[in-house]
């Protein structure tokens, strides 16, 4: 097999199915642009198009590991007690809207620890990922660089995406995109410093979680999610 990315051939496996869903996605996005006057409309067709990368992708990765596990937002499916695929379309509510910021992600876990993760923006075609120990990198028109974490640690340089209802203080220059996969993503290439959020469905951070730390970055799940560059606390 012909590698794609820097990394595993099980990491360019996932890859591919990424890459076959997105273009499904794709066309997708291109009806649900059309259906922006019945907002009740798209939202039925999105759940129908979440539905069938979970079955379409579901095909794929089970020729990369036959035994695994699926762990979604909607399905759980028992595997052989060890591996587990988690998959994830973060900023459904975008795509509803027409709005491009969404992504697909993926991860692979292993007696409970993920080994490869990647976050794939069907619209724009571009790729994180990170294999356990081996770094983070971002792919987009045939080319991998590594990606790091900022070094940013004065609050007033501090860019934040937020995805918060409390009335916790808000710091930094303020960003809310709506699409956590991304945003964990976006921790880890230093193009925002820190991520906090509210409880989210694991589905949604698995692949970011590995992304980030690979990247030099820090997470904690506990009563919000805080994500940051590893420079700064919360």
């Amino acid at each position: 097999m012909e590698l794609l990315i820097k990394g595993s051939t099980e990491l360019n496996k996932m890859f591919m199915a990424l890459q076959r869903t997105g273009a499904s996605l794709r066309r997708d996005f291109g009806e649900v642009e059309s259906l922006q006057q019945s907002l009740r409309g798209a939202h039925d067709f999105v759940q129908k198009a979440a539905n069938r990368i979970e079955e379409s992708i579901l095909n794929d990765l089970l020729l990369v590991r036959p035994a695994a596990g699926l762990l979604t937002p909607n399905v759980s499916r028992a595997g052989d007690g060890r591996d587990e695929f988690v998959l994830a379309l973060s900023g459904a509510a975008n795509f509803v809207r027409g709005n491009p910021h969404f992504a697909i992600s993926l991860a692979l876990r292993s007696n409970d620890e993920t080994k490869i993760a990647l976050i794939y923006s069907p619209i724009d075609e571009r790729l994180y990922y990170a294999e356990a120990s081996t770094g983070a990198y971002v792919f987009s028109a045939f080319h991998s660089a590594r990606i790091k974490t900022s070094n940013q640690n004065e609050e007033s340089e501090l860019t934040v995406a937020y995805n918060t209802s409390d009335a916790r203080p808000l710091i930094g220059d303020i960003r809310r995109t709506g699409c956590p996969a991304l945003d964990l993503a976006w921790v880890a290439a230093g193009k925002f410093d820190a991520y906090i959020s509210d409880p989210l469905d694991y589905a949604e951070i698995a692949a970011g979680d590995l992304i980030l730390r690979e990247a030099g970055g820090t997470i904690e799940m506990m009563a919000d999610l805080v994500a940051t560059n590893g420079k700064i606390e919360f």
